[in-house]
């Protein structure tokens, strides 16, 4: 019977340790494709923004409002979003990835209008607090043995707010009214930073015990999107708080 407990300790151990080397190249593989959708979007954003010919395909060059396109391609982030939830169960792993990349560099279009409203010191300064700031959240989220779950709710309809009260002022047009979705922006997704960094630790863990590999491929890329939403959101939030203008 000892002999047995002591299988059965070592087994049970020598799984938990799988489990943990697995958990480590999950995440590794969340941010390295977080990451490379990071670059694209930026290196896009960056394309596009600098130059006059191409900006003007999307927003009127002096006063930086979208014309149809514009407006097509503002709106189309949010879309696939939605359709890539509704679609990942029919992707390839592939599929999935490739999917990201071209929502990531989809995003870049819609954000290369912020290199022409603020100057470049400034959007290098806030991408640097924001990497900052977004890795102490994700670092805690990971590490504390806090359960974040029930923040869950709350996160979600703070975003569903966030978004109504940001098309209502596209049409008002309200500085004091985009100071506040600022902040408000700011402490959403710094709470979803480490709310979603915790629910896809806990997700591989629950799915790795069970062997779903398929899901497990498809869960790393589903779990760079939801951080890169986090990451890009908390940018473009400090961005309007603390950017300089042009």
């Amino acid at each position: 019977m000892a002999e047995y407990n002591t299988m059965r300790t070592t087994a049970a151990g020598a799984r938990t340790a799988q489990i943990d080397e697995g958990l480590r190249t999950h995440m590794n593989k969340v941010y390295s494709t977080m990451s490379i959708g990071m670059l694209l979007t930026f290196a896009v954003a960056w394309a596009v923004g600098t130059s006059p010919e191409l900006l003007a395909v999307f927003r009127d060059p002096a006063t930086l409002q979208p014309n149809i396109l514009g407006w097509i391609v503002m709106f189309a982030p949010l879309i696939m979003v939605f359709a890539f939830g509704a679609a990942i169960n029919r992707l390839s792993v592939a599929g999935a990835q490739t999917f990201f990349y071209v929502f990531a560099a989809v995003m870049g279009l819609s954000l290369s209008w912020i290199f022409v409203a603020f100057t470049g010191f400034s959007i290098a300064q806030v991408f640097l607090v924001t990497s900052i700031a977004f890795a102490g959240l994700s670092l805690w989220g990971y590490t504390t043995k806090k359960d974040l779950s029930g923040w869950g709710t709350f996160l979600l309809m703070g975003v569903i707010g966030l978004v109504v009260a940001s098309i209502v002022n596209i049409f008002l047009g309200s500085p004091a009214i985009m100071f506040a979705i600022s902040i408000l922006g700011v402490l959403i997704f710094a709470g979803l930073t480490a709310y979603d960094t915790q629910s896809i630790k806990n997700e591989y863990i629950e799915h790795a015990r069970h062997g779903d590999s398929e899901w497990l491929g498809k869960s790393a890329i589903m779990g760079a999107l939801r951080l890169y939403l986090d990451f890009i959101n908390m940018f473009m939030f400090l961005l309007q708080l603390f950017g300089n203008r042009e």
